[in-house]
């Protein structure tokens, strides 16, 4: 039986990077897509000739599996009635607004024995894949700048929504990781400026670093090993410097982009999980994790 495969919200993220996917459907088949804003998911559905729901419910029925590309504030609610109705569910970090609902969510997709992914774009990154592989590390460092996004959002809104992928992603990297400490600048409305943060596991060093006016949209991952040292820059070229030697490895002409950000790599894992009823290496507990960290430096920044 082909798997089906549904797409909640239509936004700026679900045209760029998941739309261009799952409409190249290989082995399984794209039912559609349901958003709120029924005109404007029109003139986008009509655009890759895909069907439009006019209920959630209605695509929900016509699906197995769904991809929710919804506002944060209502990934609760939605992916809670997509698992009551038995499908499995791939829903844009983070899991939900509140580290009490992602828990909620985990609990209700083990209860009901459903498959619940985060998209970690990130973790299907064939340069970071590569770099995971170097081992053992001394020390890690990931860079994820902003040219101008000083708000309009709070502190908590831009950790949760933009500071989680540095940690995800370097935490990750590093095999896991515990907080030493670190620091977070906000500007007099409490909108943040910059965040640093220390790591460690083992004896293994890790550092996360953003800031919102940098004046750059810059990505970089520096890993130093015994006789090595590597760089990633924006997922694409990678840099290895041994023995004075420096070698680069620019990106492979035929990988499309979308595939070099990882978002390619993170849909296909969904479909198979789905299809072959194993979990996902981003499951819901894995995004607990990552949330778990951001709410503590959240917590402990208030205390400061």
């Amino acid at each position: 039986m082909t798997l089906r495969i549904g797409m909640v919200g239509l936004g700026n993220i679900a045209q760029k990077a998941w739309l261009p996917v799952l409409a190249n459907a290989r082995d399984f088949q794209f039912v559609g897509a349901f958003s709120p804003g029924q005109q404007k998911a029109r003139a986008v559905c009509d655009s890759w000739r895909i069907p439009l729901y006019s209920t959630l419910d209605g695509l929900s029925d016509a699906c197995d599996a769904l991809f929710v590309h919804t506002s944060t504030a209502t990934h609760f609610s939605i992916v809670k009635q997509l698992l009551l109705a038995g499908k499995d569910v791939c829903v844009d970090k983070p899991l939900a607004a509140t580290l009490a609902e992602a828990e909620q969510l985990v609990a209700l997709a083990h209860r009901h024995g459903r498959k619940l992914m985060v998209a970690f774009n990130r973790r299907f990154a064939p340069r970071y894949l590569q770099l995971k592989q170097v081992n053992p590390l001394a020390s890690l460092r990931m860079d994820k700048h902003r040219c101008d996004s000083v708000g309009p959002h709070d502190l908590f809104f831009t950790l949760l929504d933009d500071y989680l992928h540095v940690v995800d992603t370097a935490l990750w990297l590093g095999g896991g990781g515990t907080l030493q400490g670190g620091v977070l600048q906000t500007n007099d409305e409490g909108e943040m400026l910059y965040a640093e943060h220390h790591f460690h596991y083992g004896n293994l060093q890790i550092t996360t670093s953003m800031h919102r006016r940098a004046g750059t949209q810059r990505e970089s991952v520096v890993a130093i090993a015994d006789g090595s040292v590597w760089q990633v820059d924006e997922m694409r070229e990678l840099r290895q410097e041994t023995a004075g030697r420096l070698i680069i490895e620019p990106v492979p002409g035929w990988q499309s982009t979308l595939e070099q950000r990882g978002f390619v790599g993170a849909a296909r894992h969904f479909i198979d999980c789905v299809q072959n009823q194993t979990m996902p290496q981003t499951s819901g507990e894995q995004a607990l994790a990552a949330q778990r960290v951001i709410e503590k430096l959240w917590r402990d920044s208030d205390r400061e």
